[in-house]
């Protein structure tokens, strides 16, 4: 019985060491990551190993991981125009390593790639890029500007092994000089809008007192022309109108008497 308890007790030993030693040769690649082999008598292999549960040997091998999803990333840049005004802008990009890239990656550049590349290419294709415009370019061909960026930023990022998979600019400032002539120029051109709708009115109103008095020539022309024919019936006939208009006015007035023809009633109120 003793035996048979020391057998089992040995078995048990050799279970749990061989499950230990197998735990520890076992290694997780989580979704969305990749992982490089790093072999202590040849150096980085060149197989990128893929999500799930893999072997390796333990203390010769280390499994080194790397995150494969698209990352954001904001990179601030100082810089000139072609008209040396001061630009700020703020560049986003979104990267991720290429997945068969990560063995040169790492051995290049590290873990850390994206903080020893991103900065350095980012400010070296805008400074490039932002130095063929002038500061007014900038704002009036933001997306020509932009394009031409993403274009060159990606080639660029390619070299190192990093995929852009987008590129935006989300902040551009310039400096207080050019944002003062910028306002001052939108002042300038509010006045000379004001100047011209006040040339264009004075012209109208000139026009208009041309007309009207073309309009009195002919009018005072044919009236001539109708006392020529008429004689003074026709006088006669507007002083009997404005008469019958005279009268209607003052009927319509509350402060008129009428009184009759001859009537002295009014004037012989002083000798009472």
């Amino acid at each position: 019985m003793a035996q048979v308890l020391t057998r089992l007790g040995q078995l048990g030993l050799g279970i749990a060491i061989t499950g230990g030693v197998i735990n520890s040769a076992l290694y997780n690649v989580d979704a969305g990551h990749r992982a490089v082999i790093f072999d202590r008598f040849s150096g980085i292999k060149n197989t990128v190993v893929g999500e799930g549960t893999h072997f390796f040997i333990p203390w010769v091998q280390k499994p080194i991981m790397f995150d494969i999803r698209a990352r954001p990333r904001n990179v601030p840049v100082v810089t000139g125009s072609k008209d040396l005004q001061n630009v700020s802008i703020t560049l986003r990009v979104l990267f991720r390593p290429v997945a068969t890239a990560l063995p040169n990656i790492y051995t290049t550049l590290g873990e850390d790639y994206d903080e020893r590349v991103l900065p350095s290419i980012t400010n070296e294709v805008l400074k490039a890029v932002v130095a063929r415009y002038d500061a007014s370019e900038m704002i009036t061909q933001r997306e020509v500007v932009s394009q031409t960026v993403s274009e060159e930023l990606t080639d660029r990022a390619r070299q190192f092994g990093l995929l852009l998979d987008d590129i935006s600019i989300t902040h551009l400032m310039f400096g207080r000089e050019f944002m003062q002539a910028v306002e001052m120029k939108q002042v300038a051109q509010q006045e000379a809008e004001r100047a011209r709708f006040v040339v264009e009115k004075a012209e109208q109103q000139k026009r208009a007192a041309i007309t009207s008095a073309e309009g009195d020539k002919v009018a005072a022309e044919l009236l001539s022309a109708a006392f020529a024919r008429a004689g003074n019936g026709l006088i006669e006939l507007r002083r009997i109108e404005a008469a019958e208009d005279i009268a209607y006015q003052m009927s319509q007035s509350r402060n008129v008497i009428y009184l009759p023809q001859n009537q002295t009633t009014l004037l012989n109120l002083g000798n009472v």
